[in-house]
């Protein structure tokens, strides 16, 4: 279970339409700032975007992990989109990505950071999870899968 402080049900997407990377991370970016009264959408993405710059975060499989540090967040966040179509992503795979969950750590965060990476990578290599997110229908059912793993 991720826990209702990483996601909730206002931190997530469900059946967007989105045609662009960009657009994908700018919708992230709204979501993890919604609910945060230090952090402004646009800053969070230039955060995600430096962050893509360096290399891809496409898992594969239709998977993005777009991830950034930033001094103004105390705690982890998480933010989740499931996509109509996927988006051109780069991901390693070159499969387009349906399915994103970004999450903003604070900077000294290293080693809960790699390990929230690593259980989240861990959670995406299962396709019958991949699936059941696939086939949500609902912000409120997509939360139930997240938490069910």
């Amino acid at each position: 279970m991720l826990g209702p402080d990483l996601i909730n049900e206002a931190r997530i997407g469900c059946g967007l339409e989105i045609a662009s990377k960009k657009r994908l991370l700018e919708t992230l970016a709204e979501l993890l700032a919604g609910d945060h009264p230090r952090l402004q959408p646009e800053t969070v993405f230039e955060h995600l975007l430096e962050r893509e710059r360096l290399g891809s975060t496409g898992l594969g499989h239709g998977i993005a992990l777009p991830h950034a540090r930033m001094k103004d967040v105390g705690e982890v966040v998480g933010a989740f989109v499931q996509t109509v179509k996927g988006v051109d992503y780069d991901a390693a795979d070159g499969e387009p990505v349906d399915l994103a969950f970004a999450l903003l750590v604070p900077e000294a965060a290293n080693e809960e950071h790699l390990r929230l990476l690593a259980h989240l990578a861990s959670l995406f290599s299962d396709p019958n999870m991949r699936a059941r997110l696939r086939e949500s229908g609902s912000c409120a059912e997509i939360l139930r899968v997240l938490n069910a793993y």
